[in-house]
């Protein structure tokens, strides 16, 4: 049985999330970026928490950990190499690593770039992936502690993951991405309908997420680095990789 979602809109733009084992009765929180949205679901699901995995230790995902260990006396699970930086740690992960929620295995997939320890989680079984502020719906997060390479890298991970496998993501930055990523894709036929469709949903003041791995692959241009429509949209057409990826990262931070 795979695991059920809650996801929920904490702060301005940061994305809650429970996730649950039915069959255990263990949830867990993926962050923790303000204590009353958690609660608030907490109450609305009737799901104890157990756990929160924490991605990386900004302010923004890690604000309410200390509360919601003292309020529930759950374990924080977090990055080896931000355990300094993130209240209330419990235990450290690395690449490969496996956590256990009931009958479910996260596997701890390391992803730096946005910052130098971030980690997604991969639940192979349901399908499913926490990316955080490694990839956003047809975005990826800014580059606050590594370089490019870093960053790419972390994604190609991402990318291998099975196409259908839903991702949800730490923010709702989504509309604004898609803006962007049409400067830089304006032939991609696909990319122009998910844009209608988010300016859609966002109108209508609901979610653009989850998303999947397929979905990205399509229509986000943090992952089409090597698509000949996007480097000579941009005239890089022989460029390498990185330097179209980078690119790419540095016309964002600029729109």
């Amino acid at each position: 049985m795979p695991v059920e979602i809650e996801q929920f809109i904490c702060r301005s733009d940061n994305f809650g999330v429970l996730v649950h084992d039915p069959a255990s009765g263990e949830t867990a929180i993926v962050d923790a970026p303000e204590e009353k949205p958690i609660l608030d679901a907490i109450e609305r699901t009737g799901w104890r928490p157990t756990m929160i995995l924490t991605t990386h230790h900004h302010g923004d995902h890690v604000e309410a950990n200390l509360a919601l260990k003292k309020r529930f006396g759950l374990r924080i699970v977090g990055p080896k190499v931000e355990a300094e930086r993130i209240p209330g740690i419990d235990e450290t992960v690395v690449e490969g690593d496996v956590v256990r929620l009931g009958n479910e295995e996260i596997r701890v997939i390391e992803t730096p770039g946005h910052t130098a320890g971030h980690v997604s989680y991969h639940l192979p079984k349901s399908g499913v992936a926490f990316t955080a502020d490694t990839l956003f719906a047809l975005g990826c997060g800014r580059l606050f502690e590594c370089g490019p390479a870093v960053m790419q890298s972390s994604l190609k991970k991402l990318a291998a993951l099975p196409p259908e496998t839903i991702v949800y993501c730490g923010h709702e930055y989504t509309l604004s991405n898609a803006r962007f990523a049409l400067t830089v894709d304006p032939d991609n036929e696909k990319l122009r309908e998910r844009s209608k469709k988010i300016e859609a949903l966002r109108n209508a003041d609901k979610p653009t997420l989850p998303t999947t791995i397929g979905e990205e692959l399509a229509t986000n241009p943090f992952l089409r680095w090597a698509d000949p429509s996007i480097r000579k949209a941009i005239g890089m057409d022989t460029a390498s990789d990185e330097a179209v990826f980078a690119e790419i990262r540095a016309r964002k931070d600029n729109f």
